[in-house]
């Protein structure tokens, strides 16, 4: 059987592990059947994906190494398995090895005895269902369009950046600004999860960064032994209920309209909506493996296209610099990826260079203004107490968030370091 990546949704075992589970493999009886755990299959592009999604531990396999794992699965013993494989196939394989990765992959059951014939059903699955059933997206589609009616005939409902600045106090609007944005990045990830758990996918959620953003990220590993048609919604899902979450800001601060426009708890919600945007807008920088990003990669039916993209480029420096014996061997990488890798790795550092570009000559200059009209409250003649108060508050959360994302980036650096991510079997 030919080499082939094994992707595993779990963490990967320190030495200690590796090295228990290496000596159990090896003390496995090739002529006695394994009891393997209920697995899942999904064939697509000429290749297998094989699963657990109870554990989120998922391998990528060519048909003829998922058909030696089904065999297995169907009580054949390891030599038995072997033989047959030598005889369909004309080749020999090291059976051993494949039992060691199925011990690793965590597909082997410790217990004897047949597998469970049902499996525990995900939580909050009708909820999911419900969300995204005929009548929810009937009601999606009036927010909507009534929004839209309500933008036309009164242009100042358009967000817009003039909706941001709400107060002359820089710290209440960061505050409040925080505090909206939190349960709406939050409805963004639960719709993620839900349409995902709908199909009986599980998820978990964690804070990262992209850059200079922080970001929030849902994990939904068992998308990939769904059918490919059957992953576009849970993908999609939070950049819906954003435009869905505006639509409805837009309507409630047309509510609040008197007769001098748009109250202050409406231009609020102006504020709130035009950030939502741009967090729709911001998934299109799909090089930052945003939503948008996801999308691609599953229609073009990539593994890990960013990782690919990112080590195409550091060939390509190693070539210009003539270090030939640094160069990676793309033999190993995915043909999917590989084939992608060869545009997407030049959007890359463009899209860099552009988020880059945007904060230096957009967002910093008002960045460094807020910040030095800060700073000229504390050398003023005659300080304002309430703005010295509201200028130390806003220089506290702008260096708090900053301070987080660099924590973050240490966080997952030093977790790179202490985990194997991937391994190859033969």
């Amino acid at each position: 059987m030919a080499d082939q990546e094994l992707r595993d949704g779990t963490a990967r075992p320190d030495a200690s592990d590796a090295s228990r589970i290496s000596d159990v493999a090896a003390a496995c009886d090739l002529d006695n059947p394994l009891t393997l755990h209920r697995l899942v299959y999904l064939e697509e592009n000429g290749e297998v994906t094989i699963g657990r999604p109870d554990i989120e531990s998922f391998a990528i396999l060519p048909p003829d190494g998922a058909a030696l794992v089904r065999r297995l699965q169907e009580g054949s013993t390891p030599r038995q398995a072997a033989d047959w494989y030598a005889a369909e196939y004309g080749e020999p394989i090291d059976v051993a090895d494949i039992v060691e990765a199925l011990y690793e992959l965590d597909f082997v059951r410790s217990e004897p005895g047949p597998a469970p014939k049902t499996v525990r059903p995900v939580r909050w699955q009708r909820l999911g269902q419900a969300l995204f059933s005929p009548m929810a997206w009937l009601c999606y589609g009036a927010v909507v369009a009534w929004a839209t009616v309500l933008m036309v005939r009164s242009p100042d409902l358009l967000p817009s950046p003039r909706a941001m600045v709400f107060s002359d106090y820089y710290s209440l609007i960061m505050v409040v600004m925080t505090v909206a944005a939190a349960p709406l990045i939050a409805i963004h990830e639960v719709y993620h999860a839900l349409a995902g758990r709908r199909l009986g996918i599980g998820s978990r959620t964690r804070m990262s960064y992209r850059f200079y953003f922080l970001v929030v990220e849902t994990s939904l590993d068992g998308l990939v032994v769904v059918e490919r048609r059957k992953r576009y919604l849970p993908i999609l899902a939070g950049m819906i209920v954003d435009v869905v979450l505006v639509g409805v800001l837009i309507i409630v601060a047309d509510f609040t309209r008197g007769p001098d426009g748009v109250g202050l708890a409406g231009r609020v919600c102006l504020a709130v909506a035009f950030a939502a945007v741009i967090r729709v807008l911001w998934q299109f920088f799909f090089y930052l493996r945003t939503d948008i990003y996801v999308l691609i990669s599953t229609a073009l039916g990539c593994v890990d296209l960013h990782t690919t993209a990112t080590r195409m480029l550091r060939n390509r420096c190693n070539r210009l610099l003539g270090r030939p014996d640094r160069l990676l061997d793309e033999s190993e990488w995915h043909p999917a990826d590989r084939r992608a890798a060869r545009w997407y790795s030049w959007l890359i550092p463009v899209g860099y260079t552009l988020s880059l570009s945007t904060f230096l000559l957009g967002l910093g200059p008002v960045f460094f203004d807020m910040i030095g009209a800060v700073l000229g409250r504390f050398t003023a003649d005659r300080p304002n107490w309430g703005m010295l108060v509201d200028g130390t508050v806003f220089l506290l959360l702008t260096f708090l968030q900053i301070g987080i994302a660099l924590w973050l980036a240490a966080r997952d650096r030093l977790r790179r370091r202490r985990e194997r991510t991937r391994h190859v079997i033969a």
